[in-house]
C-alpha cells in the first residue's frame, strides 16, 4: 500500500488546499471569452441608431479582437457566432414585431453564421504582422458576402450604418460603406493592439517597435483619413436649388393589418397633399417644385381602379406639381412595387419598379417548405412581387430625382446607379408601418444619411407612418416628422451633379478589401502549414 505524506500545522489540522481546481479553471477559461464575445456583440448593437453612441463600436471590436487573437478555428467559430448573436439578436428584433419570434430567430441564426466565419478568419490572421489590417479586411469581406447571399443578400447591420453621427462619416465619400466600415473596425482592432503591446511591454520590459508602430497607425490612420475626407463633404448647390415636398399621410393603424385599410391609406395621403396645397395657396408654405409620396401610399392599383386614379389626379392638380406615388400594380400578370410619376396635367407619365425586393416580405423563397412549417407565414405573401430591371430616375420639373425604394437603400449598387444615371437628389420612399414603433425606422433613416454623404446628394425619405425626413448632402437631417402622424415637409434643397470618389469607384474599394482579406488568409494558412511541417506534425 502506498501512503502519501501530508503536512500538518502545529495543531495537527490539515491545511486547506490553495491551488485552483483544474475543472473550475478550465470552466472559467472557456466562459470568460464566451461571455466577452457575446457582450461585445451587444455593445456593438448599442452603438447603432436610434442611439448616437457610434464610438462604442471601437471597444466592441477591441474586445472582439482580444477574444479571438491566437485562437484555434473551432474556438474562433464559436466565439464569432456568440458575437454575431449578441449583435444581431437585438438589432433585428423588429423583424418579428408582427410575425412572431420564429422568422426573427431564423434570420439571426443564419446571419450569425457569417459573423462566425469572420471570427475564424480574424483568429487566423491575428498571428500575422500587422494583423489589425488583415482582420479589418476580413470583416469587410464577411459583410460583402452577407450582402449577396442567401436570397440576394441582407446588408442590414453593416458597420457603416451605425456611423451616421460619428467622426468617421466623411469616409463614406471616399469608398462607400466598405471603406467606412473598414476604418471603424481597423481603429477598434488597433486600439486593442495598443493596449496589448503596452501590457506585454510592462510584463517583459521589451518594446516591439515594429508591432507598436503598426498598432498606432491602425488606430490613428482611420481618424486622420476621416478628418482629411471632410473636404469631400459639402451641401453647396451646384445646379441651383429645388423646393421639395415630402408627404407623410399616416396609416389608420400600425402592423400588418394596415394593408386591409388600403383605401384609407391612399385617402390619408390625398388629404395631406390637399392640406399642403391649401397652405401653399394661403402663402404660409413655399410652392413645391415636386412632391414625393411614400412606398405603398396607393396599394390600390390606380391603373385598374378608376376611383384611385381619380383621387390621385385630384391631389396632383390641387398641389399643381408632379407627384411620385408609391403604388402596387399588376401588369402583364406581374405584381410590382412601383413608383409612378404623376403629372398634374398629363397624369401618369413614367414608372419605376423596385428591383431589390425583400425576401419573406415581398416574395417567398422556399414557399413549399414554409407552407409545410406554418401556413400563416405563406398566407401573408399570397403572390410574389416581380423585380424591376432598370434604375429609377424621374425628371420632375426639370430635376433628376433618383429612386431607391425602402429596402433598396441598404444595397450599395441600388443607390449608386441612380446617381450614375444622372440623379441630382435621391428619394427613398418607404413603408415602415408594418414594424410599428420599432428601431427599424431609425436604422433605415441612418442608412439614408450615409447615402447622402456617400454620393453628396440631398436625400428625401417619405414614409407612410414616419419617420420622414429631408437630409442634406453632408448627412444632416434638416426636417423630420414624428411617427404615426400626418405631416408634410417642404424645403429648398441643393441640387448637385459632381461625383464623389465613392460614386466613381463603385465596387472597386470593396473588391480591393476582399482581395486584402484573401491575401491575409492565404498567408496565415501557408504560415500554419510551414509551422506544422517544421514541428514534424
Amino acid at each position: 500500500m502506498t501512503v502519501t505524506a501530508t503536512s500538518v500545522d502545529e495543531s495537527g489540522a490539515v491545511p486547506a488546499r490553495t491551488e485552483p481546481q483544474p475543472r473550475v479553471a478550465r470552466l472559467l477559461h472557456g466562459l470568460v471569452p464566451a461571455a466577452a464575445a457575446a457582450l461585445s456583440g451587444v455593445l456593438l448593437y448599442v452603438s447603432f441608431p436610434p442611439r448616437t453612441l457610434w464610438w462604442l463600436a471601437l471597444p466592441a471590436f477591441g474586445v472582439f479582437g482580444w477574444v479571438l487573437r491566437g485562437r484555434g478555428w473551432k474556438t474562433a467559430l464559436g466565439l464569432g457566432y456568440l458575437f454575431g448573436l449578441g449583435f444581431l439578436l437585438p438589432l433585428l428584433v423588429w423583424t418579428g414585431v408582427e410575425v412572431g419570434p420564429g422568422p426573427w430567430l431564423a434570420l439571426v441564426v443564419i446571419e450569425a453564421v457569417f459573423v462566425a466565419l469572420v471570427g475564424v478568419g480574424v483568429a487566423a490572421v491575428s498571428r500575422l504582422p500587422g494583423w489589425p489590417v488583415w482582420a479589418a479586411a476580413v470583416w469587410v469581406a464577411g459583410e460583402a458576402a452577407r450582402a449577396r447571399v442567401p436570397f440576394n443578400g441582407f446588408p442590414w447591420g453593416k458597420i457603416a450604418f451605425g456611423q451616421a453621427d460619428g467622426v468617421f462619416l466623411p469616409l463614406a465619400a471616399v469608398g462607400g460603406t466598405p471603406v467606412l466600415g473598414f476604418a471603424v473596425v481597423l481603429c477598434g482592432f488597433g486600439l486593442y493592439d495598443i493596449v496589448r503591446l503596452v501590457a506585454e511591454g510592462r510584463r517583459t520590459h521589451v518594446v516591439r517597435r515594429g508591432a507598436a508602430a503598426v498598432a498606432l497607425l491602425s488606430a490613428a490612420v482611420p481618424l486622420l483619413g476621416a478628418f482629411a475626407a471632410r473636404t469631400l463633404v459639402s451641401d453647396r448647390a451646384e445646379d441651383g436649388t429645388a423646393t421639395v415636398a415630402v408627404i407623410q399621410g399616416n396609416v389608420p393603424r400600425a402592423g400588418l393589418d394596415f394593408n386591409s385599410q388600403r383605401r384609407a391609406v391612399l385617402d390619408h395621403h390625398v388629404r395631406e397633399t390637399e392640406r399642403l396645397a391649401a397652405e401653399v395657396a394661403a402663402g404660409r408654405v413655399p410652392e413645391p417644385d415636386f412632391v414625393l409620396w411614400p412606398e405603398n401610399s396607393s396599394d390600390i392599383d390606380p391603373f385598374a381602379n378608376p376611383d384611385a386614379y381619380g383621387v390621385i389626379e385630384t391631389a396632383a392638380k390641387a398641389i399643381g406639381a408632379p407627384v411620385s406615388v408609391g403604388g402596387v400594380v399588376e401588369r402583364d400578370g406581374r405584381l410590382l412595387n412601383e413608383q409612378i410619376l404623376w403629372d398634374p396635367e398629363k397624369g401618369p407619365i413614367d414608372t419605376y419598379d423596385k428591383r431589390q425586393i425583400q425576401p419573406f416580405g415581398e416574395y417567398l423563397p422556399l414557399r413549399s417548405l414554409l407552407d409545410a412549417i406554418n401556413k400563416d407565414w405563406t398566407g401573408m405573401v399570397r403572390q410574389d412581387f416581380s423585380r424591376g430591371a432598370e434604375p429609377g430616375v424621374f425628371t420632375m420639373d426639370g430635376v433628376e430625382v433618383g429612386l431607391a425604394t425602402c429596402y433598396e437603400a441598404a444595397f450599395d449598387w441600388a443607390v449608386r446607379d441612380t446617381v450614375t444615371g444622372g440623379a441630382q437628389i435621391i428619394s427613398v420612399p418607404s413603408n415602415n408601418a408594418t414594424f410599428d414603433r420599432s428601431e427599424m425606422t431609425y436604422q433605415q433613416l441612418a442608412m439614408s444619411r450615409i447615402r447622402a454623404v456617400e454620393h453628396s446628394r440631398t436625400v428625401t425619405v417619405p414614409v407612410t407612418s414616419g419617420v420622414s425626413a429631408i437630409i442634406m448632402p453632408d448627412g444632416e437631417i434638416t426636417r423630420r416628422t414624428g411617427m404615426f402622424v400626418a405631416d408634410s415637409l417642404v424645403q429648398e434643397v441643393p441640387l448637385r451633379s459632381s461625383r464623389t470618389p465613392a460614386t466613381q469607384l463603385g465596387i472597386v474599394p470593396e473588391l480591393a478589401l476582399v482581395l486584402v482579406a484573401a491575401g491575409g488568409l492565404g498567408w496565415a494558412v501557408a504560415a500554419g502549414v510551414r509551422g506544422r511541417r517544421a514541428g514534424g506534425v
